[in-house]
């Protein structure tokens, strides 16, 4: 050793690659002891932690490892006599999910990789409220995937999970809460009434203002965000799915077509069964939705279509006898209350929006393709329009498909808002455009909206008026109705099978004797008085030209804070010019019997004014008891 010394001392270079080697030397030392200790370990009940204690003290290397989780593994009863390192730890780590590693005089106890880290396992609970009484009807979902559950009577639930994974609690009324699934198996959840649901304001029958929590009747509330996510041209298709109990039925007429809402089952066969439209408490007659006859195939939007949806604050729904109380006889069906925004206090905010949908058709009726054009298994020319002819073969099939005769359908909505106020002070106003071409050839609809409206205080805020004013242009051309002589679609599905479709998509040709082009259909008529459907998509034409105007106010007057006086007026007035051009030698039929063609005007005027006058009294008969027996209470 003291020649070792020396040698460093003297000679510092050689002293540091001597250095080198010694280090060297104590990790193969090191590296050894691995494999040359023993580990004796004979007891029952021991726990992990305990046996990786007795390998470090018996093995003389450091053990490294998480407490928290390896303390809650089963217990362990080890029967090692004189075995290695390696393993003893196998032993002791088996089916705990890790594993060890060696790094130097030191052992890492780290995750098994191989083992499933977040295994499946059933978890168990009880959802109450702040007074710790049972919730029936938890919904209870698991973040990420499709798995849920509901809780009982009892409150109580199970559900199969995997370690890490978050459970959202949610229930009306309350706030929705969120729990992280840990090694725990049973779980105790306490959910709190979200009092902003609970207290939020609707506007009932006149425009008058009441907690939801109040009412004595059910009412279903839909904010705008809702009605704006995926843009509809006529916003009532919109509400389908966000109201329970209420069914709406899109028409055959396309972008902007009428809409029928069903409220509870259709209540009429000859009558009207179609819910009441409120807009800012003023009832409002839906104009229009008529459809056309099956000669015309006429196909109708409706005036409530021509409201913009980033107009609408919010929209309340009025089912049963409650809707009919309110509103009267026109109710009886139900009533949909349309709150339409007003300006802010506040900075001015403007908001852009625009949407592009495309439609196709989705679902398609069935359609044989095995025999050809004919009737009865023959064709004997005399049923060319049907198609139960001879058989087909690979050579006469022409692979014909309806599908092929739409269009790729493009809906545009485009807008802008502007709101801005003071506190005396509040304006609203938009603009929005709807253009849209449709799936069937030569069908467009097109809207554009203009919308304002102020508000204004007067007198320390206890005189109020309000004033509002729409302007609405609209137009439309060959909005198709469920008739069949003027029915492009008609045509479309009923081609015989045999024939080749690509022949009349030149659907006009050149008549030399009459010296214009007409129609080309060899097919014939049949019972239906079919055409060329597209003769009917660009000859055939059917336009509207609509332009609508409202305007509304409102003053009242707070005499009392318990009394207030109101009057309203609104005027709502459309002007709509119908056109109806069919070429010569379109079906007789529809031109009453005449071979040069048909032409045809309307120019139908609605028009609707409604006035009232309201007193509304806010009090409490508790309360005037109370405050006439404090005044004797004082006089005595």
């Amino acid at each position: 050793m003291l020649q070792i010394y020396e040698f460093i001392v003297d000679h510092t270079a050689k002293g540091r690659s001597f250095l080198l080697f010694f280090c060297l030397l104590l990790i193969t030392t090191s590296s050894f002891a691995q494999t040359d200790a023993s580990i004796t370990i004979q007891k029952k009940n021991i726990s992990v932690i305990e046996a990786l204690k007795e390998v470090e003290k018996q093995s003389g290397l450091s053990v490294g490892y998480n407490d928290s989780q390896l303390k809650n593994k089963p217990v362990l009863n080890l029967d090692l006599r004189a075995v290695t390192v390696e393993n003893a730890l196998t032993q002791i780590l088996k089916d705990s999910g890790f594993t060890y590693e060696f790094k130097g005089k030191y052992i890492m106890i780290v995750p098994d990789k191989k083992t499933e880290v977040n295994p499946i396992k059933n978890v168990t609970g009880k959802v109450v409220d702040e007074n710790n009484e049972p919730l029936i009807g938890v919904n209870i979902k698991v973040e990420g995937n499709s798995e849920g559950a509901i809780t009982d009577i009892d409150g109580n639930f199970t559900i199969v999970v995997r370690q890490g994974n978050i459970l959202s609690f949610t229930y009306v009324g309350y706030t929705s809460k969120t729990v992280r699934i840990t090694d725990k198996n049973i779980y105790a959840v306490k959910l709190v009434s979200d009092t902003k649901q609970l207290n939020e304001v609707v506007v009932t029958a006149l425009g008058i203002k009441r907690e939801q929590k109040a009412l004595s009747y059910n009412v279903q509330q839909v904010k705008s965000d809702q009605l704006t996510e995926i843009k509809d041209a006529n916003f009532i298709n919109s509400l389908n799915g966000k109201v329970a109990g209420v069914n709406i039925n899109s028409s055959s007429s396309g972008v902007g077509g009428a809409s029928k809402v069903i409220m509870r089952g259709t209540k009429s066969i000859e009558q009207s069964s179609n819910a009441l439209y409120v807009i800012d408490g003023i009832p409002m007659f839906n104009f229009g939705g008529g459809g056309g006859t099956e000669n015309g195939s006429q196909g109708v939007t409706e005036s409530i279509a021509d409201i913009n949806p980033d107009d609408i604050e919010s929209i309340s729904v009025l089912t049963g006898a409650a809707a009919a109380a309110l509103y009267g006889s026109n109710a009886a069906n139900g009533a949909i209350v349309i709150n339409t925004k007003r300006g802010k206090v506040g900075k001015m905010q403007v908001s852009v929006s625009s949407n592009t949908d495309f439609s196709k058709p989705f679902v398609m009726p069935r359609f044989q393709n095995r025999y050809g054009t004919g009737s009865k298994g023959k064709s004997d020319g005399s049923s060319t329009n049907l198609s139960w002819g001879p058989l087909l073969n690979d050579a006469s099939r022409r692979g014909y498909e309806p599908r092929d005769f739409f269009d790729t359908g493009m809906t545009y909505t485009n807008s802008v808002t502007l709101s801005t106020g003071t506190e005396k002070n509040q304006t609203f106003f938009s603009a929005a455009a709807v253009n849209s071409e449709g799936i069937v050839p030569n069908n467009r609809y097109n809207r554009f909206n203009f919308t304002f409206r102020n508000t204004t205080s007067f007198l320390n805020d206890k005189l109020k008026l309000d004033i509002g004013a729409s302007y609405i242009i609209q137009n439309d051309r060959n909005m198709t109705n469920q008739g069949a002589y003027s029915n492009p679609i008609v045509p479309v599905y009923l081609f015989p099978r045999g024939d080749d479709f690509n022949l009349i998509k030149v659907f006009e040709r050149w008549d030399p004797a009459r010296k214009i082009k007409t129609m080309y259909w060899p097919q014939g008529e049949g019972d239906l008085r079919m055409q060329n459907p597209y003769w009917i998509a660009y000859r055939n034409l059917r336009t509207n030209n609509k332009k609508r105007y409202m305007l509304s106010a409102s003053l009242s007057y707070d005499i009392t804070d318990w009394l207030n006086v109101s009057g309203r007026v609104r005027v709502d007035n459309s002007n709509t010019k119908y056109e109806q051009k069919l070429y010569a030698s379109s079906n007789t039929t529809l031109t009453e019997g005449s071979t040069q063609g048909f032409y045809a005007i309307a120019k139908p005027d609605e028009s609707q004014v409604y006035a009232d006058v309201l007193a509304n009294i806010n009090k409490r008969f508790g309360d005037l008891l109370t405050c006439s027996e404090c005044r004797s209470e004082h006089r005595g």
